[in-house]
């Protein structure tokens, strides 16, 4: 029995695909499989795994269902008890696994495990994500959702999940399109101890472009997320404020767009205290100002400057 099953939902990632298999296979810790859920792929990406030649991997198709059901597909069949995500387009360092299963060995009871990761803004430069309070940093998050005020501890392709972990809290919600991981860690941080170490040993890459383009398009997925931890969030003030920091990115992102009946509910739900002085202050910019200030973003990317609305 392998002692990792690596999940890989893939559609339309044919330009990615064979870097993101070939950082997984040359991990240094050995003891794994590969699944990879081809989700109704309608490019090359499928053809691009011909040149693997490797047991470990099994492919599978599915008609295209979306990444939650892929991805629970893939969990189901696997054989291991614990389950690494990975996304097709993400890259791991070749000690990845090796640290998730020393994080474990150090913290055996916990109901999922983090590793630190850097994000690659068009597959450019790195630049580390900010854990609030974790750095030089191992072993169980004393608070999870005040620790992910900046960026979140857990992201997908850098996390570890005991299969008794999916069995307890439940799979990937196959009824959000966008935001399905975010449903999964609180339900499991509410639930469960998270371990966390600061090793950077996976990489992000964000493409602004498609980014924005799927956020947009699953907006009604994304403001599902906030009623269903309503109740949940005004008994837990860190949930909370995780929360808020979320509406009000989704707030932002809305105005830009022009979507102002949905800007003002996020508006009106979030408790301001939670919010520093600049982003109370981008919150009530106009429109146009926004759509300005994110294009000056870009622009300093190129020149290796990255600036976040989260400090």
């Amino acid at each position: 029995m392998p002692f990792f099953s690596i999940i890989i939902p893939l559609y339309n990632k044919e330009n990615f695909i064979v870097k993101t298999i070939n950082s997984a296979l040359r991990q240094t810790f050995s003891n794994f499989e590969i699944i990879i859920i081809n989700d109704g792929s309608t490019d090359e990406s499928l053809n691009r795994l011909k040149i693997f030649n490797d047991r470990r991997i099994r492919i599978f198709d599915i008609p295209n269902s979306g990444v939650s059901v892929a991805r629970n597909y893939g969990i189901k069949k696997s054989k291991s008890k614990m389950i690494a995500l990975l996304d097709s387009d993400d890259i791991w360092e070749k000690n990845h696994l090796e640290e998730l299963y020393n994080l474990w060995l150090e913290n055996p009871s916990c109901g999922l495990y983090c590793m630190a990761y850097a994000k690659r803004f068009n597959n450019k430069k790195k630049y580390n994500a900010k854990i609030y309070g974790l750095s030089n940093f191992s072993g169980v998050v004393n608070d999870f959702f005040g620790s992910s005020r900046i960026d979140c501890v857990a992201w997908t392709s850098a996390v570890m999940i005991p299969k008794k972990t999916i069995k307890k809290i439940g799979y990937f919600n196959q009824n959000l399109r966008s935001g399905q991981d975010t449903d999964l860690w609180i339900r499991i941080a509410t639930n469960e101890k998270v371990a966390f170490s600061s090793k950077i040993t996976s990489n992000k890459i964000i493409n602004f472009r498609e980014n924005h383009l799927s956020k947009s398009k699953y907006i009604s997925d994304r403001l599902k997320i906030f009623e269903l931890y309503k109740l949940e969030e005004e008994k837990n003030l860190s949930l909370k404020k995780f929360l808020d920091l979320n509406r009000f990115s989704m707030a932002i992102e809305r105005k830009e767009y022009g979507d102002f009946k949905n800007y003002f509910t996020l508006k009106k739900n979030i408790n301001k205290n939670n919010l520093n002085f600049k982003q109370k202050t981008l919150l009530n910019l106009p429109g146009f100002m926004l759509v300005y200030m994110k294009k000056i973003q870009k622009a300093l990317l190129k020149i290796n400057i990255y600036l976040t609305i989260y400090e």
